[in-house]
């Protein structure tokens, strides 16, 4: 059978499972609606150590560890481990990971990381390269910020356009046994820009991206919105959400009734001063692992997951480069 779909897309003969998943986040995300649901809210943003940079690698290793651990494997399980965060060179992942001497793929799609890691992940284990594999992704807002935008002490004052990186960690052990949700396909997105130079309004950067994507699914697969239960995003928060629905409209197809984001979900913006919602890799990642995968066990039976990325670093911010946005797609359906 043809696994090759379209244009960017493939459809799996042995489609692989997910077999366990972990989450852990911070103390805000802990506050927020997806509070109760985390297998794990850290009190402290230093996960008890000197640095932010630290603390997100800390974050990573006790991740992957529960995840082992509610599986009831060991390290030696796992054929590989793709993993990535927002930090230069991968410094979250790399340290984090080092510890288990997994073979290791680091990987690095701004915030689509956990659908990248995903994908990656579901095409190694469908194409018989090996049983077990993890994939991960994080983010933390002080190593975030610290980065990207200003020191925590400048206390700059943020735009309504604005995302709040959400510290958390997800991450998902993908294999070959049979468990109740299964990876059937991927759509791997272009990279998209539209010209925003706006690093205060992520949205706008990665929605066109996120509209490339799901347009190339359904073009792909031959479908439209009705053949999702939900239509996930990553992180474009409330602007980025009206703006991917006015994109997809103009090309055809109306996902109002379907369209979900995780950055609006994972906080209360209102009462959290969160701005637009949440972003940064373990967005996606934590509220994937939280709530998502418990929704389709019970209620949905089919979703794309489409976490986006924007892919810009200092460099080519303060050189006055544009965003550029990516996407990428993971079909996800309930076994019956």
């Amino acid at each position: 059978m043809e696994q090759m779909i379209g244009k960017q897309s493939l459809k799996f003969t042995n489609a692989p499972y997910i077999i366990e998943t972990a989450c852990i986040a911070g103390k805000k995300e802990g506050e927020g609606p997806l509070g109760k649901l985390f297998d794990k809210v850290c009190e402290d943003g230093m996960f008890g150590k000197n640095t932010w940079e630290e603390a997100e690698s800390e974050l990573q290793k006790e991740t992957i560890a529960l995840a082992l651990s509610k599986a009831s494997y060991t390290p030696s399980d796992m054929r590989y481990i793709f993993a990535g965060d927002l930090l230069g060179q991968l410094i979250a992942s790399s340290f984090g990971v080092k510890d288990y001497n997994i073979p290791f793929f680091g990987v690095y799609g701004a915030c689509s990381t956990m659908a990248e890691t995903m994908a990656l992940a579901s095409m190694t284990v469908a194409a018989g390269y090996a049983n077990k594999v993890m994939a991960v992704a994080s983010s933390h807002f002080a190593s975030a910020e610290k980065q990207f935008r200003f020191p925590l002490a400048y206390g700059n004052q943020r735009p309504l356009s604005s995302t709040w990186t959400v510290t958390g960690c997800g991450a998902v052990i993908i294999g070959n046994e049979t468990s109740a949700v299964k990876i059937t396909g991927i759509t791997t997105g272009k990279i998209v820009d539209y010209g925003v130079k706006d690093s205060m309004n992520m949205g706008a950067c990665m929605a066109p991206a996120a509209a490339d994507l799901i347009y190339q699914n359904f073009m792909d697969f031959g479908v439209d919105a009705s053949y999702y239960d939900k239509i996930v995003t990553g992180d474009l928060g409330s602007l980025g959400q009206e703006i991917l629905i006015t994109l997809m409209k103009e090309k055809g197809f109306d996902i109002s009734k379907v369209h979900m984001d995780c950055g609006i979900e994972i906080f209360d913006s209102k009462t959290q001063n969160t701005a637009s919602g949440g972003s940064g890799c373990g967005c996606a990642a934590v509220t994937l692992c939280a709530y998502l995968l418990r929704k389709m066990k019970k209620e949905w039976k089919r979703i794309l997951f489409v976490p986006t990325g924007a892919l810009l670093s200092p460099t080519s911010f303060n050189e006055g480069k544009s965003i550029p946005g990516v996407a990428h797609g993971i079909i996800l359906e309930r076994n019956e």
